[in-house]
């Protein structure tokens, strides 16, 4: 049994966070464990509270879990705080896994779901750590410390998180405007390729990001090689998007049964570059 572990908060209303990442974990047949960094109380409308775990027993629960079961790799979220990212790192810095790092930032209804001074630490501890990073574009415009507007302002971006020690990076492109959604991938070595889908215009998409990494996480779990996971993962979410559920009154959450029915089968344009 191929064991993975996400490491994020937890989503009360069950569409992101470790909820979402535990429901594609269990889809794609991969076992999963979990150190839950937060709790917060939401739903579809939006963030009402958070209250964070100490960093001392998030380390208890990844050390934990990490001494009994062979973790394979590691999906982190909302990690929150500078502390608890410090703890996360510590923790997994040793371990012969692959990370995985969402750098969760802003819920969907504006929330903030990392403080301001985590941004120093996730960029000089966790990001040398991390196998891919999933950034959003606003996410990529902090972490990278430039505005972000046309594609060559993408290439800048990514040039400089690969910089940090990330070993690959999707810059996902949905805030970009255009009939496709482009997400592009960027690995150290200077290859680099393009994932192209239909922009579907709905506000079912609550937990996008978390479904896409803990897919991209689940995939390496079970071996397949980086390019595979990362086309596979995507398209995992885009089904996810494209067959709601119709769930809540704000931003509803994707449908993680939508890859078992389809049985994988979506379309997604690979453009190649160097």
């Amino acid at each position: 049994m191929d064991i993975v572990m996400t490491i994020a908060g937890s989503d009360s209303s069950g569409g992101a966070g470790i909820q979402a990442d535990l429901k594609t974990f269990q889809e794609l047949g991969v076992f999963g464990t979990s150190a839950i960094t937060a709790l917060t109380a939401q739903n579809t409308l939006g963030v009402e509270g958070i209250f964070p775990t100490s960093s001392v027993f998030v380390k208890q629960q990844i050390d934990s879990v990490m001494k009994d079961l062979p973790v394979k790799t590691v999906k982190t979220g909302m990690l929150f705080s500078a502390e608890i990212i410090e703890v996360v790192a510590e923790s997994l810095k040793d371990k012969d896994i692959r990370l995985v790092v969402d750098p969760v930032m802003i819920a969907k209804g504006g929330a903030s779901l990392l403080q301001l001074d985590a941004v120093e630490a996730l960029k000089n501890k966790l990001l040398p750590l991390a196998t891919v990073l999933t950034p959003n574009i606003p996410e990529a415009e902090v972490i990278s410390g430039i505005t972000i507007g046309t594609p060559t302002d993408i290439k800048k971006a990514a040039d400089i998180i690969l910089d940090m020690g990330v070993s690959c990076v999707v810059m996902k492109g949905g805030h970009l405007e255009g009939e496709a959604a482009i997400d592009r991938v960027y690995f150290r070595d200077g290859t680099t390729f393009s994932m192209q889908t239909k922009r579907i215009e709905t506000r079912q998409t609550h937990g996008t990001g978390c479904t896409f990494s803990s897919a991209i996480a689940a995939f390496l779990g079970q071996g397949l090689n980086l390019r595979e996971v990362i086309i596979e993962a995507k398209k995992f979410v885009q089904l996810a998007i494209q067959n709601p559920l119709n769930i809540g009154h704000g931003h509803g959450p994707t449908n993680h049964f939508s890859y078992k029915i389809a049985q994988g089968v979506c379309e997604v344009k690979i453009v190649e570059s160097n």
